[in-house]
């Protein structure tokens, strides 16, 4: 997804927020859940599936951010794992902090209003008070895109795939990108950004912005 494709659904999904709050419709405390989750899927570059299974605990201070406060680190319980093997553990730094400031605030002011969050640790909880599913995650994403005449290929992993190729474009080391979202070698965070061409022209755009600045 490109950044514009990225925003408009963000967007989009805030706005269900307030269209069920000015019709007076149930379903507002799980728009506002489903908008947050959508922005750590991009903002932390997870997998649903991952997204899906965090817990409030997840979240930690990182002495080298104390302006993220204790959302400096995620700790990712459940990654892919290999055959044979468990899930795979790993810390993803925060890197983007308009999305800390959207789970703070989901956090401080609207998971507390779900009946069972003192009986259950799930970052995302249901109005019956179980976990969110990746599949209820990957429907609401669904819904939305359809609305907004996206392409019907997008998936909730494409906002992990955006959150890798704009790191890179926005100069973050590979190696750093490729420990951050979990990839194993570095030829599968490559896949993320060989096939954009937004990222191709985002990239010659610096290299010949830099190259026409140092001959000034």
């Amino acid at each position: 997804m490109t950044r514009e494709e990225i925003q408009v659904f963000l967007d989009h999904a805030d706005a269900q927020v307030d269209r069920a709050i000015r019709l007076g419709r149930k379903g507002a405390l799980a728009a506002y859940r489903d908008a947050t989750v959508f922005k750590v899927i991009y903002g932390w570059g997870l997998r649903c599936s991952e997204a899906a299974k965090l817990e409030v605990t997840d979240f930690y201070r990182n002495a080298k951010a104390p302006e993220l406060g204790r959302f400096g680190s995620l700790h990712v319980r459940f990654g892919k794992r290999t055959k044979g093997s468990p899930p795979r553990r790993r810390t993803v730094l925060s890197v983007m902090p308009w999305a800390v400031e959207a789970v703070e605030d989901y956090l401080v002011n609207i998971r507390p209003r779900y009946a069972a969050t003192g009986e259950r640790p799930s970052l995302w909880l249901t109005e019956r008070g179980g976990r969110l599913q990746a599949r209820e995650i990957e429907d609401r994403f669904a819904s939305y895109r359809d609305a907004l005449g996206l392409d019907e290929e997008l998936v909730p992993h494409c906002l992990r795939h955006s959150h890798v190729t704009h790191q890179i474009e926005d100069g973050a080391d590979p190696a750093f990108v490729q420990r951050q979202v979990g990839h194993r070698y570095p030829s599968t965070t490559a896949i993320y950004t060989g096939v954009s061409g937004d990222f191709m022209n985002t990239m010659m755009r610096k290299v010949l912005d830099r190259a026409l600045d140092s001959g000034q």
